[in-house]
């Protein structure tokens, strides 16, 4: 009788915990449901502006969806100012940034996770240590390093800078360091040299992080603001933001908010397909290289 009590009190015990892991699985849902929706609700109602006449916007109550699509606003946002150069500097110069990012990190990720040399980890902390230096503090010493270089009013500031940065660095070698020697010292004992190492077995096991690098890099510099409108004047040579700051300033009595929202609209369109395709990649990457250790 008092194993059966004993059993029906263990049985109880495992109910109720069941019971509050479900309810905080319930919970956790909850809010993250409620979180993504807080978070889609400006990007919808900018896309839902977009297609609304400048007095509908200005209605009160305001309503979300709009009487009578007006698509002609991307078009007439479009040929406002030169969006179309806008675009391909930003493009431009983030696709540089990225290949720049994904060849030097992932040479310092390899050197400073697979290889030997005197004051590495010292090395790479202090590299690492980098990260707590506000842009604020470098920004004018590096606006006069790119003038005496006579860079100004170009996009090579927007791009040399860029590619290298003690994060890309840091996130591809903490992935090198978890992969297995096994493979390296085969190809050392063949007399494969250490960039072919590199080159040949390492960076094709890396994919998902130079994924994940590919994609924060890219984010990163299709959104910069700061530094683009410290360096660039020229209206030929704007980025996407400077574009929408630029298209802002043309209008010089009303401000038409249904072109600004449908040229944001579509400013931020190559950030969606890069996350959607390279989604999986991504998600992969920041697991596998949040766990590794050192070595």
């Amino acid at each position: 009788m008092t194993t059966i009590t004993s059993q029906d009190r263990l049985t109880s015990i495992n109910l109720g915990k069941k019971r509050r892991e479900q309810l905080g699985n319930i919970l956790a849902w909850l809010i993250l449901v409620i979180g993504g929706i807080m978070m889609m609700i400006p990007f919808l109602w900018m896309v839902s502006s977009s297609l609304k006449t400048l007095d509908e916007i200005y209605t009160f109550p305001p309503k979300f969806i709009p009487s009578a699509p007006q698509w002609g606003n991307y078009l007439r946002a479009w040929t406002a100012v030169p969006f179309a150069k806008f675009f391909w500097n930003s493009t431009y110069v983030a696709g540089m940034v990225v290949l720049g990012q994904l060849l030097t990190c992932s040479m310092a990720g390899y050197a400073f996770g697979r290889l030997r040399f005197p004051g590495r980890d010292k090395i790479f902390l202090f590299y690492l240590a980098t990260l707590m230096v506000p842009f604020a503090v470098i920004m004018i010493p590096l606006y006069v390093q790119m003038q005496y270089l006579g860079w100004i009013d170009t996009l090579w500031p927007l791009i040399i800078p860029s590619i290298f940065t003690p994060w890309g660095t840091f996130l591809m070698r903490q992935f090198m360091v978890g992969l297995p020697r096994e493979l390296e010292d085969a190809a050392r004992v063949d007399g494969a040299s250490f960039f072919t190492v590199y080159w040949m077995i390492i960076l094709p096991l890396t994919k998902p992080a130079l994924a994940t690098l590919g994609i924060f890099t890219f984010l990163g510099s299709w959104n910069n603001f700061l530094w683009p409108l410290i360096v660039i004047s020229s209206l030929n040579l704007k980025t996407i933001p400077l574009g929408l700051v630029a298209f802002q300033e043309r209008q010089a009595l009303k401000t038409p908010w249904e072109l600004i929202m449908a040229a944001a609209t579509f400013s931020i369109l190559p950030i969606l397909v890069v996350f959607v395709f390279g989604q999986k990649y991504y998600v992969r990457g920041i697991v596998t290289s949040g766990i590794k250790g050192g070595g």
